[in-house]
C-alpha cells in the first residue's frame, strides 16, 4: 500500500536492528521501498537485504561531500556495478552548499559526470538539492536525459514547476507534517498526481507525531496522509497512484 522512494536501512543506525525494521516495513504495508546506499559497505549490505526481500530496489551513488576524495577507480565501481545489474537507480547525487561552499566546483564535476554515466546506462536518477537550486537545476536541464526524483523536495512552487517540465517526480518526506512547513502545501497542492512519490529519508526527518525520534520507513505512512489531506484525496487511491508513479520511474 505505501512507497518509501528513499530510506537509508543499511546505515549503521537503522542496520543494527535490520531484521525488526523489515520487519515494521512489512507489518505497516510499506510494499514498495528503495534503498539509499552512500558507499561500498551500505550497497553490499542492501544486495543483501533485496536478494531476500526483492521488493526492495537499491540505488547507489556517491553523495556531494564525496567530491573532495573521489577517484578514478571509484567511477570505475560505480559503472561496474550498473553494468552487473546491480543497481535501480544511481543516486542520491547532486549539489549540497549548506556546510560547505569551499569545494562547489568539484561537486558540480562529480555530479555532472554520474549524470552522464546513468545516461549512458540509461539509469534514472535521485537528486539531493540543498541550498543549490540555481547550479542544481541548470545543470539538470543540460545534461540529465534519464528519469528523475527531487528527493525531499522542499523548495519553492516556482523550483518545482521548472522540474516537473523535466518530466521529474517530486518526492516528500516527513517535513511536510511539520508546523513550519511553509511551502510544502502549496507545493503539495500543486503538483499533479501522477508526479507525486512519498518518501522517509529515515533515520532522518521523522515526520509528526514522532517528530524527535528514529525515523524508519514504516512511518511514511504520515507522509502519505498528510499528502492524502492537502490534496484531498482519500488515502488509498493516493497510495495506489503513488505506487504506480513509483513504478513507473523504473521503466525505461
Amino acid at each position: 500500500m505505501f512507497t518509501d522512494s528513499h530510506c537509508h536501512i543499511t546505515d549503521d543506525s537503522l542496520y543494527e536492528k535490520i531484521e525488526e525494521v523489515i520487519q515494521n516495513i512489512i507489518d505497516k504495508k510499506v510494499t514498495s521501498c528503495m534503498i539509499m546506499c552512500t558507499g561500498k559497505k551500505e550497497l553490499e549490505r542492501a544486495l543483501e537485504i533485496k536478494k531476500e526481500y526483492p521488493f526492495f530496489k537499491v540505488a547507489f551513488g556517491w553523495f556531494p561531500e564525496d567530491a573532495k576524495t573521489i577517484t578514478e577507480q571509484d567511477y570505475i565501481y560505480l559503472e561496474d556495478v550498473i553494468k552487473q545489474g546491480k543497481i535501480d537507480c544511481l543516486g542520491e547525487i547532486g549539489l549540497d552548499y549548506y556546510w560547505d561552499t569551499s569545494f562547489n566546483d568539484l561537486q558540480k564535476e562529480m555530479f555532472i559526470r554520474q549524470i552522464q554515466i546513468a545516461n549512458a546506462y540509461n539509469l534514472p536518477i535521485s537528486i539531493h538539492m540543498r541550498e543549490s537550486t540555481k547550479d542544481c537545476m541548470d545543470i539538470l536541464k543540460q545534461y540529465a536525459k534519464t528519469k528523475i526524483i527531487f528527493h525531499c523536495f522542499s523548495g519553492s512552487k516556482e523550483t518545482m514547476m521548472e522540474a516537473l517540465k523535466m518530466n521529474a517526480y517530486i518526492s516528500f518526506a516527513g517535513p511536510i507534517t511539520f508546523k513550519n512547513a511553509r511551502q510544502a502545501p502549496e507545493c503539495i497542492q500543486a503538483c499533479p498526481v501522477d508526479r507525486i512519490l512519498s518518501e522517509t529519508d529515515s533515520p532522518y526527518l521523522t515526520p509528526v507525531p514522532y517528530r524527535g525520534k528514529q525515523n524508519q520507513p514504516m512511518y511514511v505512512e504520515y507522509v502519505a496522509k498528510k499528502i492524502s489531506e492537502l490534496k484531498n484525496i482519500d488515502l488509498d487511491s493516493l497510495c495506489a497512484q503513488i505506487s504506480k508513479n513509483y513504478q513507473s520511474f523504473f521503466e525505461r
